[in-house]
């Protein structure tokens, strides 16, 4: 079986493709998708809590801290004890957070908007539920689901 004829490679050229495509764009905003992708999981009226976000958007713990460290020197967060429970923390984004936030919020709609265009919105549901079926054969049960992460993408726009 060649590669270009197997599931996984489809899957992770297609992911390939639209990373290359977001870095792109998050570049000329000094920016990367992955910081783009922790800003869009950060509630923007109450803040997250720190051990909420690393699930979300598939980062290690230590990966997620020393993007946080950045984005804080970089002025995009600032990080506040959660009231209830002294041990946690919440993040905040800054002004300047809240326009990198909205600068990614964007860039997500204007894709989500060009493939909807060329689509079928069946042709779409099939795909969503392809996607959750591998998901499911994958991840273990709790973990966010595709028709979650497809909800939030509407939620986008």
């Amino acid at each position: 079986m060649k590669p270009q004829e197997t599931i996984d490679y489809n899957i992770k050229a297609c992911w390939h493709a639209i990373a290359r495509m977001y870095n792109t764009e998050a570049a000329h905003h000094d920016m990367t998708m992955a910081i783009g992708y922790v800003l869009l999981n950060i509630d923007v009226e109450n803040g997250t809590p720190a051990t909420k976000i690393a699930p979300q958007v598939g980062l290690e713990t230590r990966s997620l801290t020393r993007m946080l460290k950045s984005l804080e020197e970089g002025g995009l967060i600032c990080r506040v004890a959660d009231e209830k429970d002294r041990r946690g923390v919440n993040i905040f984004l800054t002004e300047k957070g809240k326009q990198k936030r909205e600068v990614a919020r964007q860039t997500v709609r204007k894709f989500n908007f060009m493939v909807r265009e060329k689509i079928s919105p069946e042709k779409l549901q099939v795909f969503f539920e392809v996607i959750e079926e591998i998901n499911g054969m994958i991840e273990p049960k709790g973990r966010r689901s595709t028709q979650a992460a497809y909800e939030a993408i509407n939620d986008l726009e």
